[in-house]
């Protein structure tokens, strides 16, 4: 009896699902894309509408053998690739590698979550592949692959000198480039101004203290200075409404002038109450956002635990299941009959106080995307709390889990209601304020608060406020604190804090973000440096280049139309030509203007340019007019030294030749340069005594997966490991390793 095949994208989601369907089926997996553009050559014919060559990848023959076989002996197929764009796409490449006679088999299902009851309720309600999301697919991948192969090999020409560094540009992840590059120069630009702020310290007659900032002079707020290249006309506008104490004189001529009052006393006091919302369920975005926050995960690392908690986990009795909905989404939106279920849950939890008249809903107004198909990311089923599933996870699934968890069922929670009381005291023109805010009731805050930062501060705000007080009540000056400042440069973007900009501006969408962060990181264009993103000088110098010659093309706006463009194909409200064309007129016109003012490399046999291209072993330098001339060279002849080492300045002790600078598996050491005749070699240090030992010397390593860490060079005799730099002996404090990643 032939069986129904079921085609799913990865081999551990096919083995979940295969528990659940029985053996009339057979689940197989595609392992990812089986088709793609060739990677020796651009793969589009830009004369004849754009159309993409697409051919088998090289490594999946077995693959595509494999589903060809089963498919001619099923009765059905169903292909239930991810429910997204790149989902779909692959669905379409199924159809394509098909007989026609397959072809009439072909049934599209949508697994939302991995769980018994949604698989074969989706088996029952099959549906068409969508010819919009597919069209789509291929016009963000045609577009990605002419920027990337029309453009890199400029950088590599202009950039010669960086061989090895595998330089690319990309249609996002250079924008994403030039953000944090901007954000640098405006650091690097900034200029601080001083300003100093002043707390007073009053006592009540019950000796109940009060610590206030002061606020106001003569009807005037104090108020941070705004930037010294301001213009006169500038600052008398600003100092029409505002005061600002610019100078150690002035804050002294202040403390002065207040010490000499003789009467302070309470001039208003009010009481505000307010609420506080929860937060929506979350989306891909906000996923990696709050994990970076929390869990201090990285974006990729969010993703595949995510895509593990998704496809399905090993309950024991329970067996596998999948514990979170489909994580690639843009949607808030929440099913009914999720939500009654979470209404249940809390209100036996907490009771009828924590839960809202009504259900809470988060569906976006007006919000054009292409996937709002699908629901938030959420938990599978209420059954499996965190506590029902901790033993069955590792220790990062289960930190990952919970946070989904407790966002899900904060979100249909009743919201949280706080009291700010606000004292205004007074001494004729100087008023002091302070503030100081009270939970009346915790609501959705009982299991989730986003905002971890400390609200009380040393100005006088955000503290408490003693029971009592009245208007015209009078007030002991203690002590007054006069607090110098400087304003200080826009904070360099995180990884997070880079995801929320992208998305602001609509650009990348739920799945490239995580590879946006991969990528600019592992073409060494951005280091982090205590989770703060930093460019490289090879960063630097790429994006210089491309925001000179391609500012046009790379720059935000033009990226967030094109995105939005690619959406609109995904609605089928828009063609794939005009998309294909509103991108190429402006880029080819751009490209053109830049490659009549390059310096190509003559080939010194024939006088042709010589051309840069791609083959089986990386890029090289070939003339273009092959074949009549097949001269071929390497990069490596016309890097900044010939491809030659960096060399120390330094004598090998052994051998007396020079010592060089080598990239080995744990990161950069010293060499002889007659290796491997002369097996020299020394450990690259920083020049600071190990912390823990005190003996060794701290050297920079790599982890199994590349990330660089800071470790002693007597190990494993001392065992100290550090992501951030270390400090001196005595400001040491002691570091720990991020979990889930071995040093």
């Amino acid at each position: 009896m032939n069986k129904d095949l079921i085609l799913v994208e990865s081999p551990s989601k096919a083995k979940t699902i295969n528990k659940y369907v029985g053996k009339s089926y057979i689940v197989e997996a595609t392992v990812g894309h089986i088709r793609n553009l060739p990677k020796t050559k651009l793969g589009i014919d830009i004369e004849n509408g754009f159309e993409p060559n697409l051919v088998n990848i090289r490594g999946k023959g077995d693959v595509i053998k494999k589903i060809k076989s089963l498919a001619g002996k099923s009765n059905k197929i169903f292909i239930a690739t991810d429910p997204d764009r790149e989902g779909e796409a692959i669905a379409q490449d199924v159809v394509d590698i098909l007989t026609d006679a397959q072809k009439t088999k072909i049934e599209r299902v949508l697994f939302n979550e991995i769980t018994k009851k949604a698989v074969n309720e989706a088996l029952k309600n099959t549906i068409k592949i969508d010819e919009h999301l597919v069209t789509s697919q291929r016009a963000r991948r045609v577009m990605d692959r002419i920027i990337g192969y029309q453009v890199s090999p400029f950088l590599w020409y202009a950039v010669i000198e960086a061989y090895g560094s595998s330089l690319s540009a990309g249609r996002v992840q250079s924008v994403a480039l030039r953000l944090i590059c901007e954000r640098e120069e405006a650091i690097d630009s900034f200029i601080p101004t001083e300003h100093w702020s002043i707390v007073a310290v009053f006592t009540t007659d019950k000796g109940q203290e009060i610590r206030a900032k002061f606020s106001e002079v003569d009807g005037k707020q104090i108020k941070i200075p705004p930037k010294p290249q301001m213009s006169e006309t500038d600052w008398e506008e600003f100092f029409k409404t505002n005061f600002a104490i610019t100078s150690k004189d002035l804050a002294d001529k202040i403390l002065s002038a207040i010490k000499a009052k003789q009467e302070f006393k309470i001039s208003d006091l009010t009481k505000k109450e307010s609420k506080r919302n929860p937060f929506p369920p979350f989306i891909t975005s906000s996923l990696q956002v709050e994990a970076s926050k929390k869990l201090r995960f990285r974006p990729r690392r969010t993703m595949m635990l995510a895509q593990q908690l998704y496809e399905g986990v090993d309950l024991g009795a329970e067996g596998t299941t999948g514990l979170i909905s489909y994580m690639r989404t843009d949607s808030t939106r929440l099913s009914e009959e999720v939500v009654a279920d979470a209404r249940t849950y809390i209100k036996e939890k907490y009771g009828d106080l924590y839960l809202p008249d009504g259900p809470k809903s988060y569906e976006q107004k007006n919000k054009k995307n292409v996937q709002d198909a699908h629901e938030a990311i959420r938990p599978t089923s209420l059954k499996y709390t965190p506590e029902f599933v901790k033993e069955f996870l590792d220790e990062a699934q289960f930190k990952l889990y919970e946070l989904i968890w407790k966002r899900f069922i904060a979100c249909q929670m009743e919201s949280a209601r706080m009291e700010t009381t606000t004292v205004t005291i007074s001494a004729e023109e100087y008023i002091f304020k302070s503030s100081g805010t009270t939970m009346l009731f915790d609501g959705f805050m009982t299991i989730y608060d986003e905002d971890t930062d400390d609200t009380n501060d040393q100005n006088g705000n955000g503290g408490l406020i003693p029971a009592g007080l009245e208007v015209n009540q009078k007030m002991k000056l203690e002590e007054l604190i006069p607090n110098q400042h400087f304003t200080k440069p826009p904070p360099r973007f995180t990884e997070s804090t880079l995801i929320k900009e992208l998305e602001s501006n609509g650009i990348g969408r739920p799945s490239t973000y995580a590879m946006i962060m991969g990528t600019i990181m592992d073409r060494k264009y951005v280091d982090q440096v205590e989770r703060k993103l930093v460019p490289t000088d090879l960063g630097k110098k790429v994006n210089a280049i491309l925001v000179k010659n391609f500012s046009n093309i790379f720059n935000v706006n033009f990226t967030a139309q094109m995105e939005e463009e690619l959406d609109s194909i995904a609605e089928g409200e828009i063609g794939y030509l005009k998309v294909l064309n509103d991108f190429y007129t402006p880029f080819a016109k751009t490209l053109k203007e830049v490659e009549a003012n390059l310096v190509k490399i003559k080939c010194e046999k024939c006088g042709s340019d010589m051309e840069i291209r791609m083959g089986r072993f990386g890029k090289f330098l070939a003339c273009s007019n092959y074949p009549e001339c097949k001269n071929i060279k390497s990069l490596k002849e016309f890097s900044a030294n010939g491809g030659a080492p960096e060399e120390t300045g330094d004598i090998c002790p052994k051998c007396g030749s020079k010592t060089v600078y080598r990239e080995g598996k744990f990161g950069r050491f010293i060499g002889c340069e007659k290796y491997p005749d002369c097996d020299f070699t020394k450990i690259v240090t920083l020049g600071l005594k190990c912390p823990k030992c005190n003996d060794g010397e701290v050297i920079t390593r790599k982890t199994k997966r590349g990330r660089l860490f800071y470790g002693c060079n007597r190990y494993p005799d001392c065992d100290f490991a550090s992501w951030t730099y270390p400090k001196p002996k005595e400001e040491e404090e002691e570091a720990t390793v991020a979990s889930g990643e071995e040093f």
